[in-house]
């Protein structure tokens, strides 16, 4: 089963719902994701709670006139085939509206912030 994908896709149709906020399991990459996406400000903010006994992650989503922020996202590397890009291999997403979410080596972060850092890594998906 693929986490990362479960994620993103629960937070877009969440938002697509219209619903403000959504939980999803607590996990270290999951928050660091989620770190990433609000640095790009395509979330409004996250925090950790506890539900039954279980860590989850609080969501908070951007809502402009009942319109949800997040339109799509497309998820790059597999777990059954991974992608890799080197810094000089990263673009745009949908002519800068979108970002993408790489795994490098100094963490989770955007493919602006890698581009500028001149870091590469595996590309975990695209969001716009």
């Amino acid at each position: 089963m693929d986490t990362i994908s479960n994620m993103i896709i629960q937070i877009k149709n969440a938002g697509l719902t219209g619903h403000d906020r959504v939980l999803v399991p607590y996990s270290k990459l999951r928050h660091s994701i989620a770190e990433a996406l609000k640095k790009e400000h395509f979330i409004k903010d996250v925090e950790t709670e506890s539900e039954k006994g279980r860590k989850m992650l609080a969501v908070g989503l951007f809502m402009e006139n009942r319109v949800p922020k997040i339109k799509g996202v497309k998820r790059i590397s597999k777990p059954s085939r991974r992608i890799y890009k080197k810094a000089s291999e990263i673009r745009g997403v949908k002519s800068g509206y979108g970002a993408l979410i790489l795994s490098t080596s100094k963490g989770i972060m955007s493919g602006r912030e890698a581009k500028r850092a001149s870091l590469g890594g595996e590309a975990l998906f695209q969001i716009w």
